[in-house]
């Protein structure tokens, strides 16, 4: 929230640019599930609302003095339904402070948009495919250097986090190939170095992963995906440690000027949907083992991609750093892309579409829908494990891959 200064008036730049403004999230002693079972629910002081109200209003009114009572200018610089929710997520992940922004893709693109012409940016070479081009066709052009390193092998990490790097970016597990990054090696080998550590956990919220615990400067997450859980809202958050971080302040600078910022409607929606997230990942990570175990055992089945796994290369650092394995896994099929396709295109209880995190169970194959040059291998699909019953997927699978 912004608190204007008496007698000030922040109608041309803000109070965001000149000096920090925003409140620093409470911490709190409770476990995560329990505040993320009351998000966002803040009783007012006079109407004792159980659930949080909804703040459409794009502009507030000052007093005679000039002053703003309620903190609040234009909607595009803070909004108090927007305001609630980043407060509410910065709690829960344990961070000074949260961005929030209409898309998780608004959220990675303002990170990169907060560095300078000229830095360097180190990337995992499995990464979302949406942010890897952002890097490549948007930043790069406009003068970001760009590397790619397999974050899961330490000697390649050691060597591609040179002095001089501004920003390491990390994506653990990965997308497509759910691969495992040792979040707090990386870190402290990119602090001793003066290098800052992002970590987009999208897949794990943090309910599973705690980036900021093992020493990332700031943590990245689509909203869209398990936040919100019901495949209805575009969102995205970029949360620091440190709410002064010079690098943040830069990402609340761009939120506040270029207008990418989450709606109040999205807002609140996603406050709805992350007071069942301990009870909807409790299921999807229960039910991801028992799908991953039997993809594991089916002779038509090439490889599974899940660190639930016993025999996965990230197994020994998922076990670390994670509370459970997570809700996505991937899976090649023998024979190549054709019998992948095949084998989507035969699911009755899965559905074939992009996105992951909700309620519903999604399968897809990756190197159809990213673009060329896409990296995910030609016979692989990626699963999202939703609410269903595990027996029901398993069922279905197996129908598929037995047609």
């Amino acid at each position: 929230m912004i608190r204007a200064a008496a007698g000030r008036d922040n109608r041309d730049t803000g109070p965001y640019l000149s000096e920090n403004r925003f409140l620093m999230a409470p911490k709190s002693d409770l476990h995560p599930d329990t505040l993320v079972a009351h998000a966002g629910c803040e009783p007012h002081p006079v109407s004792r609302d159980v659930t949080p109200s909804i703040h459409f209003a794009t502009t507030f009114e000052r007093d005679a003095d000039g002053t703003f009572p309620g903190g609040h200018i234009y909607s595009r610089t803070s909004n108090p339904t927007r305001d609630l929710f980043e407060r509410t997520l910065a709690r829960i992940e344990g961070a000074g402070a949260c961005a929030a922004f209409s898309s998780g893709m608004a959220a990675a693109a303002a990170v990169m948009q907060s560095l300078r012409p000229g830095d360097r940016l180190v990337m995992p070479t499995d990464a979302y495919y949406g942010v890897t081009r952002i890097a490549r066709d948007l930043m790069e052009p406009w003068g970001l250097h760009i590397e790619e390193v397999d974050f899961s092998d330490p000697t390649a990490a050691d060597l591609a986090l040179a002095p001089g790097t501004a920003l390491a970016w990390i994506e653990t597990p990965s997308n497509p190939l759910v691969r495992i990054t040792d979040i707090a090696t990386v870190a402290a080998l990119a602090r001793e170095r003066g290098i800052l550590t992002v970590v987009d956990s999208t897949w794990t919220t943090p309910l599973l992963q705690r980036p900021l615990d093992l020493g990332a400067d700031l943590v990245l997450h689509s909203v869209t995906k398990y936040l919100a859980g019901h495949s209805d809202v575009l969102g995205g958050a970029v949360l620091s440690r440190d709410p002064e971080l010079p690098l943040f302040m830069r990402i609340r600078t761009v939120q506040a000027q270029m207008g990418a910022v989450m709606d109040p409607f999205s807002a609140w929606l996603t406050l709805r949907g992350m007071r069942s997230l301990g009870a909807r990942l409790d299921r999807q990570c229960a039910t991801a083992v028992r799908v991953a175990a039997f993809l594991a055992t089916h002779e038509r089945v090439e490889r599974v991609h899940f660190p639930g796994l016993a025999d996965d290369p990230g197994h020994a650092i998922a076990t670390r750093q994670m509370k459970k394995y997570g809700g996505m896994l991937s899976f090649r099929v023998a024979g190549g892309r054709d019998e992948a396709l095949r084998v989507q295109a035969a699911v009755r209880v899965f559905r074939r579409a992009t996105s992951l995190g909700g309620t519903e169970s999604l399968i897809e194959h990756r190197a159809s829908v990213e673009a060329p040059p896409s990296r995910a291998p030609e016979n692989l699909l990626r699963v999202s494990i939703g609410l269903e019953h595990a027996e029901d997927l398993v069922a279905d699978l197996a129908a598929a891959l037995d047609a």
